[in-house]
């Protein structure tokens, strides 16, 4: 049965909370036009430039415009939830940013989250299962 159940929801909702949470901070005081500019950030029409630079805001946890290791450990904690281990994380993601020439030390800006994201070697790919 494809049908989405409610306890598939609660599950969706409590997983991603977190990252409404960001999205809500982000959208707070923004009048009608600087909202309807920040939603058009999910059209299909929106730049990769533009998905890039919301996904760096969320990934920014602290907001202070540069994204740390933890900050993309936690990440990957909450997208793969029990399916990796803490070590595993950690290495997948210490390989990924010795591929792009940074290091776990390395505090990235969105220029160089634009770099990691761009390298020849990294393959991006978002799904949403549907069984």
């Amino acid at each position: 049965d494809s049908a989405v159940s409610t306890m598939d929801m609660r599950l969706i909702l409590s997983f991603h909370f977190f990252y409404l949470q960001r999205l809500l901070r982000m959208v707070d005081g923004l009048n009608f036009k600087e909202f309807v500019s920040f939603l058009s950030t999910f059209s299909a029409r929106a730049s990769l430039q533009q998905k890039i630079e919301l996904i760096f805001k969320v990934y920014d946890i602290d907001g202070k415009g540069k994204v740390s290791f933890k900050d993309l450990v936690e990440v990957l904690r909450d997208l793969t939830g029990s399916s990796m281990s803490e070590q595993q994380r950690e290495q997948v993601l210490t390989k990924v940013l010795e591929e792009a020439g940074y290091t776990q030390d390395s505090t990235l800006a969105l220029e160089d989250f634009v770099t990691i994201i761009d390298h020849p070697g990294l393959k991006m790919e978002v799904e949403v299962p549907i069984d």
